[in-house]
């Protein structure tokens, strides 16, 4: 289906969110929205992007999205801040480490040009990356909270399970993991610094 995409002036700021579909897979809707993400990226428009925005990002401004080769991450994973890593306000008011929802198999396992790593956790590397000012993402799902991090661990049961991985332990490590939806707010904030 081919929707026409908002403008770049369309919004003080973007939100990309989760998808079940693969960057990897470069279909013509991706790359339009691929297109997009840059003329914002360009023009200072903060963007904000969510698992499959982290990933789509990533891909747009130079990166390389692929099957994380350290397999699914899905449940309440801790999510580290790197050492040494800058100041951002993405994290502000979040401490060394939190805990997250997260449900993915792909990664951006090449970082874009210009990219800053902030933070990790067990199995992503590039939990949370920015490129400049005003483009930030995260792997993880800051707006998901324990009940449906469960639904997602149930509906993906026989796929985990097939993977070698422990269901019932995963499902039981959930938690509601609150301080994750701290990056929303303070994306919310970081557009009111630019709002134009």
């Amino acid at each position: 289906m081919d929707v026409p995409l908002p403008r770049v002036t369309d919004a003080d700021g973007f939100i990309l969110t989760g998808s079940s579909s693969s960057v990897t897979e470069r279909a013509a809707w991706m790359l339009r929205a691929e297109a997009l993400i840059r003329d914002l990226h360009a023009a200072s428009v903060p963007v904000f992007g969510i698992c499959f925005g982290h990933q789509l990002i990533g891909q747009a401004l130079g990166g390389k999205v692929a099957l994380n080769p350290r397999g699914r991450e899905i449940g309440s994973v801790e999510v580290r801040r790197l050492a040494g890593a800058p100041d951002d306000p993405i994290l502000a008011g979040l401490p060394a480490s939190f805990v997250a929802n997260a449900t993915h198999k792909d990664s951006v396992v090449t970082l874009p040009p210009g990219a800053t790593p902030l933070a990790e956790t067990d199995l992503e590397p590039h939990a949370i990356f920015a490129v400049g000012e005003t483009t930030k993402c995260v792997q993880f799902h800051p707006e998901i909270d324990g009940d449906a991090m469960r639904g997602y661990v149930d509906a993906r049961a026989h796929l985990v399970t097939a993977e070698g991985l422990d269901v019932e332990a995963i499902r039981a490590r959930v938690v509601e993991a609150p301080l994750a939806a701290e990056t929303l707010r303070n994306f919310a904030r970081l557009v009111s610094r630019f709002r134009r």
